[in-house]
């Protein structure tokens, strides 16, 4: 602990020797070999000037007033926002495309009838930042402010701008023009409970007390940098339901935010603060469908007037997230959901000034929800159908290609955070770049490009991973499978800069990898709902001290690339880096040093591991503490916690061990070949095997491109590995999956050891079986044949899949000692 007080001092005296380098941004939407121009915004003796025209959109008028602020922070210097309706003098003109077009500015006819599309273009010494409708000129005025050095997170991580005297952008000869892959992407405030309700309340606006428009205005003007525009606000216990609070509709009116509500919420209703039992009954359609629909009604009447900034989520599920109250059954729930949906067509057609078909409705396929629909369930052409995945990453459920023509499309509603069984993982964001990656490709392949929804939990401290997100929702090619890593690499140059760029790209794909094999906040071995107590790993003494090694390292080097981090970058290295590391780190030390202890007959080397078992929990509670009452001098009060919901894993240990309880795990001797290591592959058709870099406990998941579905009957596609055993034995091999799902569970793999073979080996896990939740805890599906004897020497294992889909991370052969 003093090691970490020591450090946090030498960092402010030793901060001042790094200087920043100039660094160039490559992820600007046009090819690196496309010849450039450049715009010179400002030099040592004069600055442009923003125009917009008179009758500028409001939005519009409020964006080109932060590019000021943003070239502010850069130069020290801010731009005048004038109005005009003339193009004769040379600076940046920002409007939307119907506007320039009527004075006869350049041509950007591209723009005409787009979706939220927007084009930047330097003629001759005039930048034009023009969209196709309001939100598509914001975009483009936040995508040039990103290239000049400001970040989404500039509010939100406390990320300074590198500081130029001459600012100047380069801009490829035919423009840059983008449009979103994804119609409506957003994010869901969810599981608020311990983080941004509170630091909302507390800190940042008390007057309200709440989650209210000081606090929405921040996040949607993050939203609109991010490229998004829908949101689903948070709706537990602890907030007052978003329609309830004074001016959180005119917040999102102002920035135009679209207001969808989440899968238990239909009808834009927030149920748990909203549905009074005393004054209406039970939230039963089968006993009080009257007052059911007078209560969604009086919503609906409430923002018809701004329909078209609403998406409506049809069905009903139970007040929170649970089943429909009344159904006796399975065919009860689905002939009344029905009923359900059917009403609420009708009531949004009579409500409503616009038809039905303008009007945007979406059903979210949620937990039990998705076996009604597979059951029958009839929704309207023009409604969306949007997926889920399990809570966990894996996307349950994705179009056939009958229902990929549908009018209303599809959309994925995923987790970056999670509230529930088998386990929660609401403290820290370690979703893995690769599998968002991999999932949300995947999605989009099969047809899935009408919404996009995130869950972020508080939005802290998942900054990368919603930009990950986001990012694929506004471009689905800004990011293949060969830059995953690059994305991140470029991430931390616009958010640390060029001197710990690399090192922190490294250190938290280090970080993600570690915590693929286990999360942080599933140390303790137990589970929730119901709430188990802590235990022992099953792993053995020598997995544990490599676990150890591992963070080890990982914790030094935050330490030593914490003394050249540029002092102004200090709080955003804290938030991005050393917080979500350190403290995933000290979690495993905790835990992994509590059980050696245990094992431990020596009483010197016993106390030793007590100590430093001690130690890791205080170092939690001390960078906690910094984050909430240091950190910006108290920004961030409140913003984080670090025991959501009081789970056992996260309380201090006892080291009074039960015999009974010490596990004493004999090792194995191991051979690990990564799913990239293959020796031999054969793809069917179109169909070719591919390493995902950043993927996996191997780091090297591979699997069938493309990602559009299909199935395979008598030719499969397949992958041979060829492995040498140093010496005769019995051995257990292990094929370690993905716990990916698919439509109909039928995931299998034939697999052959040498000369023996095993067919139609099942990888799929239906609801919330035993198995799946062992799959998601440990990240991997394992199919494990049966133990026999192997000569020494050389051999080959030969995988085959029935469909695409499935990803292979690593083989384990493991010779028993025992």
């Amino acid at each position: 602990m003093e090691r970490q007080l020591n450090n946090r001092i030498n960092k402010c005296l030793k901060s001042f020797m790094f200087l920043w380098s100039f660094f160039c941004f490559i992820n600007n939407g046009f090819s690196q070999k496309e010849k450039l121009k450049t715009f010179k915004i400002t030099d040592s003796i004069r600055i442009t000037t923003l125009y917009i025209l008179p009758e500028s959109d409001a939005l519009i008028v409020w964006a080109a007033k932060q590019l000021a602020e943003d070239i502010e922070l850069i130069t020290g210097l801010r731009p005048q926002v004038v109005k005009t309706n003339t193009f004769d003098n040379p600076g940046i003109y920002i409007g939307e495309h119907a506007q320039h077009s009527k004075l006869g500015t350049a041509d950007f006819s591209n723009l005409t009838k787009r979706w939220e599309a927007f084009n930047i273009s330097l003629k001759e010494n005039k930048l034009f930042i023009v969209g196709s409708d309001v939100r598509g000129t914001v975009y483009g005025v936040f995508e040039l402010a990103k290239q000049l050095g400001v970040s989404p997170w500039v509010w939100w991580g406390d990320v300074v701008p590198k500081k130029q005297t001459e600012l100047s952008v380069a801009i490829p000869e035919n423009g840059i023009f983008q449009e979103p892959s994804v119609k409506y992407r957003g994010v869901f405030l969810n599981d608020e409970d311990w983080g941004l309700q509170p630091w909302a309340a507390k800190t940042f606006e008390p007057e309200t007390g709440d989650i209210g428009p000081k606090t929405y205005e921040k996040i949607f003007q993050l939203l609109l940098r991010l490229k998004a525009n829908t949101i689903w606000p948070a709706m537990h216990p602890c907030t007052q339901g978003f329609y309830t609070v004074k001016g959180n509709q005119d917040m999102a009116k102002k920035y135009q935010i679209v207001i969808g509500t989440s899968h238990a919420e239909p009808m834009l209703r927030n149920n748990v603060d909203e549905w009074d039992k005393k004054l209406y009954g039970e939230y039963n359609y089968f006993t009080n469908s009257e007052t059911v629909n007078n209560y969604w009604a009086s919503r609906i009447n409430q923002v018809g007037d701004s329909i078209n900034q609403n998406i409506i989520t049809l069905g009903m599920r139970g007040v929170h997230d649970s089943h429909m109250e009344g159904a006796k059954s399975v065919a009860d729930s689905k002939q009344m959901l029905q009923n359900i949906i059917n009403n609420q067509r009708a009531m949004i057609d009579s409500l409503m000034q616009k038809p039905i078909l303008e009007i945007p409705q979406v059903f979210i396929s949620y937990k039990e929800v998705l076996e009604l629909y597979d059951k029958g369930l009839y929704l309207p052409e023009d409604v969306t159908l949007m997926w889920t995945d399990d809570n966990y990453g894996y996307i349950r459920r994705l179009s056939n290609s009958k229902e990929q023509q549908r009018q209303g499309g599809s959309g994925v509603y995923y987790h970056l955070s999670y509230w529930g069984r088998p386990h929660d993982y609401l403290w820290l964001s370690t979703t893995q770049p690769g599998l968002i990656w991999y999932e949300m490709n995947k999605a989009y392949e099969n047809g899935a490009r009408s919404m996009w929804i995130a869950n972020v939990g508080d939005i802290k401290p998942a900054e990368y991973n919603t930009q990950l997100f986001l990012d694929l929702a506004w471009n689905i090619n800004s990011v293949d499978v060969d830059s995953i890593y690059e994305h991140l690499l470029t991430w931390f140059q616009l958010n640390l800069g060029e001197e710990v760029a690399e090192e922190s790209a490294k250190v938290i794909s280090e970080y993600y990898r570690l915590a693929f094999i286990r999360k942080p906040e599933y140390m303790g071995w137990s589970q929730t709902e119901p709430t188990t107590q802590v235990k022992f790993s099953t792993l053995t003494k020598e997995e544990i001290q490599e676990r150890v090694s591992d963070y080890k390292r990982l914790s030094d080097r935050v330490e030593e690339l914490s003394l050249k981090v540029p002092e102004q970058q200090q709080s955003a290295w804290f938030q991005f880096i050393e917080y979500p590391v350190m403290a995933a780190a000290n979690m495993n030390f905790k835990f992994l040093y509590w059980q050696l202890a245990s094992q431990e007959k020596s009483q010197t080397k016993k106390e030793s591991y007590e100590k430093w078992s001690k130690e890791a929990y205080a170092e939690i509670k001390e960078l906690t503490d910094y984050y909430n009452n240091t950190l910006q001098e108290g920004k961030w009060n409140g913003i984080m916690s670090m025991n959501p919901r009081g789970l056992p894993v996260f309380e201090a240990l006892q080291y009074e061990f039960n015999p009974e309880d010490i596990k004493y795990l004999k090792s194995s001797e191991k051979v690990l070949i990564k799913g990239s290591e293959f020796s031999k592959s054969e793809g069917v058709s179109e169909y070719a095997w591919k390493p995902i870099n950043g993927l996996g406990f191997s780091n090297a998941s591979v699997t069938l491109f493309p990602f559009h579905f299909a199935e395979f009957d008598e030719n499969k596609p397949g992958l041979e590995y060829k492995y040498t055993l140093s010496e005769s034995g019995h051995y257990v091999v292990k094929v370690h999956f993905l716990p990916t799902h698919t439509n109909v569970f039928n995931q299998e793999a034939d697999i052959s050891l040498d000369d023996n073979k095993y067919p139609n080996q099942s990888i799929s896990t239906e609801g919330r079986s035993a198995q799946w939740k062992e799959n998601v805890l440990r990240n991997s599906a394992v199919i494990a044949l049966p133990k026999q004897y192997l000569e020494k020497g050389k051999h080959h294992i030969n995988i085959e899949v029935n469909q695409t889909g499935m990803v292979i991370d690593y083989v384990e052969i493991l010779k028993e000692l025992y």
